[in-house]
């Protein structure tokens, strides 16, 4: 079980709320978000509602001011990650609509130009465990969190302008 605890003000002041699960909207419980700590678990924090707009993944411990950390001005939602057992897999798609090259991972990966010549992703199918996907090489730039699922367009996510370059498995002990 995962506990974050956001504050409305930098470094952990002002009024407080605990959340042990996802959370689609912080703005019913604080005014703004511009701190937290995660006392246990894994989670993703975005800065829009229902789990859209930039996301940063946050492990155990202290994040005392998002904008100094180069994350964003405050938190909207949040969503927890369950600790995962097993093995890792994902396909993923050079095309939207799972066209074109494939390529099965089990593993991270830190180029896809490099490592299977893909120029692109689009799309995936994640069988097996959650993962976070990169727009650069090297797991830089923005991410986003991938769970079990089939993800057809990324486009129609609200990723038009991203091309996701790298890859890595969520294995933290959340």
């Amino acid at each position: 079980m995962g506990k974050i605890i956001f504050y409305e003000d930098r470094n952990f002041s002002g009024r407080s709320y605990e959340c042990m699960s996802d959370c689609p909207e912080l703005n019913s419980y604080l005014s703004r978000c511009n701190s937290c700590r995660v006392d246990s678990g894994c989670f993703m924090v975005y800065d829009r509602s229902n789990y859209t707009g930039n996301q940063f993944y946050l492990r155990r411990g202290e994040y005392s001011d998002y904008s100094r950390m180069g994350m964003f001005e405050s938190i909207r939602s949040c969503r927890m990650i369950p600790m995962h057992r097993g093995s890792f897999r994902m396909r993923i798609y050079e095309r939207e609509n799972f066209g074109g090259q494939m390529t099965e991972l089990m593993d991270d990966c830190d180029s896809i130009m490099d490592r299977y010549h893909m120029s692109d992703c689009q799309s995936c199918n994640v069988m097996d465990g959650h993962w976070l996907m990169y727009e650069q090489p090297h797991f830089r730039g923005r991410m986003m969190y991938m769970r079990p699922g089939e993800y057809r367009s990324f486009r129609e996510m609200g990723y038009s302008n991203t091309r996701f370059m790298s890859m890595r498995r969520i294995m933290d002990q959340c």
